[in-house]
């Protein structure tokens, strides 16, 4: 499994990366001021970033228990990030309705493009995260 060093590293290069792109894209999408956005968009990371690693962390603890090892296959893969964008779309509706002043449906259309948007953006990451860092490698270090 991989280490709390391993995993913070992780979760934050996620965010960051994701910052990096989400941030203007849903100003534009939206229309809504970059700043407004900006702040939602980091109320949003700060969030994801703790149930990033909370989630994770279990996720390779249920992997463990019922597979005895942290690889994952495709499928897996696919349930991970469905999972884990399921679960963060249910933390956040009531933040982006209170933020952006609309209600709970308009925030809940706008918190599925984002969720579609991380959903493939996480199975992309993750994937690619664990070809650099393996994470059975990352016990070892």
């Amino acid at each position: 499994m991989r280490s709390t060093k391993d995993r913070i590293r992780q979760a934050l290069s996620f965010e960051i990366i994701g910052l990096i792109i989400v941030t203007p894209l849903f100003a534009w999408l939206f229309a809504h001021p970059m700043d407004q956005t900006g702040i939602l968009v980091l109320m949003g990371a700060t969030g994801a970033t703790l149930w990033n690693y909370i989630f994770n962390l279990g996720f390779d603890h249920l992997l463990r228990a019922w597979r005895g090892t942290t690889s994952k296959t495709l499928p897996l893969r696919i349930l991970h990030a469905v999972g884990f964008e399921l679960t963060l779309l249910v933390l956040l509706l009531p933040i982006f309705a209170w933020w952006m002043g609309i209600s709970l449906f308009e925030a809940f259309l706008i918190d599925i493009a984002f969720a579609a948007f991380y959903m493939v953006y996480a199975f992309v990451f993750t994937w690619g995260y664990d070809l650099v860092f393996p994470p059975e490698a990352a016990t070892s270090r």
